[in-house]
């Protein structure tokens, strides 16, 4: 066990933890059953030498390190390995830079996602990728495993908004990666390769990313269905319409009433499952466009479909979405999935997913980025019950596959962590799995940046 007074040295005391009591809240992200250790210490920098100083020190004492954003994920990315060093970004929260003209932000990886997009609305720009967790997960989070949300089937991914990146690589050197200029195909896409990468090719401490007009005039359009399936259809028959809308939710009766009871909002639909849309074309465009979605959810035979004229109730149902995931969270343990699938297949595997749930005996209640086909059934356990648990965690693996049979993706934005690594491995071939391995030990060649995860 290396001695962490030395550590303490170089970073200086204050910043690091060592007290298990205190860093317990710091070894895991919100991943119900993936595993977690106990670690050898947790450092909150204030800036980037003190993690370059840590990488070294880590590096010199073969101590594996975990990064750590706000601890929101879904897939035990951030979970502690025995006798790591977590280094956790929550005290690098500052916005370096706003740059209105060439419409960029600079930020430290802490930084929460919904305070960057509030800051940068004063200079009527938007930062477009929208997690439902945004409220509470930060920017290097996000980043590392390039998250997702509400607005993606428009706009995108995170991946589509980071310009640079300055990281900590394998080696213990501070490194910049990415585009200084808005065209940039110099090299290898470094970008690219570390946004997605979960900590495990290096630990990235700046970020420069890429901001849009904020958008200025948006449409709800809410439609009631009485089954998945034709929600799901409704899904199918907005792409089939050539529609792109800004958010194309699916949330249904069980989440609902979730959430209501928890905050008292006062949401009743008289429907099993709500299909929640909007757009944000300007004027006659965005009515037009508003109108083809009711269209394509009144051919998928919505019970009730139409443009909300009541921007309170509109923002409501969209709250309720944000919410859908801690409000189960209070009824019993929840494994979220996260699976992609091609939106003309949406209908067909949320019918082969409802099974998987009956036939487990499992509770599920569904969630979806539907309009870009990212599902996320959520599979709620009575707390204690471990029969109930194992069943569960059968579904878990079966709707992996069904997503993989219907020539879908095991995951979309909460990335591979420890509990999908099963269903990663079945998904890419062994060619492409040796491709992964071979840039992973090129980058980190002493194997201490997150180690264990993504590939086993």
């Amino acid at each position: 066990m290396p001695d962490i007074s030395t550590l303490a040295d170089l970073v200086g005391p204050q910043c690091l933890i060592t007290d298990p009591d205190v860093m317990d809240r710091f070894l895991h992200d919100d991943a119900e059953w993936a595993p977690y250790e106990t670690a050898l210490a947790v450092l909150r920098p204030h800036d980037k030498q003190q993690v370059v100083a840590a990488v070294n020190w880590c590096i010199e004492h073969s101590v594996p390190i975990v990064p750590r954003g706000s601890g929101t994920g879904l897939s035990g990315g951030a979970n502690a390995i025995a006798g790591c060093l977590v280094i956790s970004f929550d005290r690098m929260q500052t916005i370096l830079d706003v740059d209105p003209v060439e419409r960029t932000a600079t930020v430290q990886p802490g930084v929460v996602n919904d305070n960057l997009r509030a800051r940068v609305a004063d200079d009527g720009l938007w930062y477009p990728p929208d997690p439902a967790s945004a409220p509470w997960s930060s920017i290097g989070g996000n980043v590392s495993t390039n998250a997702g949300g509400l607005c993606c089937v428009k706009y995108g991914v995170t991946s589509e908004y980071v310009l640079e990146l300055e990281l900590v690589n394998g080696l213990g050197e501070l490194v910049r990666v990415g585009k200084r200029t808005a065209k940039d195909v110099a090299g290898y896409d470094f970008r690219g390769l570390y946004t997605g990468s979960e900590g495990t090719l290096g630990v990235i401490v700046e970020i420069k990313v890429r901001l849009v007009p904020l958008p200025t005039e948006t449409r709800a359009i809410i439609g009631y269905f009485d089954s998945l399936v034709d929600a799901g259809q409704g899904v199918a028959n907005v792409t089939a319409a050539g529609v792109i809308p800004a958010a194309l939710e699916l949330v249904d009766k069980y989440c609902l009433k979730a959430v209501d009871d928890w905050k008292n909002m006062g949401l009743s639909a008289d429907a099993e499952v709500v299909l929640l849309a909007s757009s944000d074309l300007l004027g006659e465009a965005g009515r037009a466009e508003a109108e083809k979605i009711v269209a394509a959810f009144e051919s998928a035979g919505a019970t009730m479909a139409a443009i909300s004229e009541d921007k309170d109730e509109a923002d409501a149902f969209f709250a309720a979405r944000r919410l859908a995931y801690p409000a189960l969270e209070r009824l019993g343990p929840v494994l979220t999935e996260d699976v992609v699938v091609a939106r003309s297949k949406v209908p067909e595997v949320l019918a082969r997913i409802q099974e998987i749930g009956e036939r487990n005996q499992v509770q599920l209640a569904q969630i979806a980025h539907a309009g870009d086909g990212n599902l996320h059934p959520l599979l709620v356990v009575p707390a204690g019950d471990d029969a109930a648990r194992v069943r569960a965690q059968q579904a878990f693996e079966e709707i992996l596959q069904a997503a993989l049979d219907a020539g879908g993706t095991v995951s979309g934005e909460h990335g591979i962590g420890l509990l999908k690594m099963g269903g990663l491995s079945r998904e890419l071939s062994a060619e492409v799995i040796a491709m992964h391995r071979a840039v992973k030990r090129a980058l980190d060649p002493h194997n201490i940046m997150n180690p264990g995860k993504v590939f086993s």
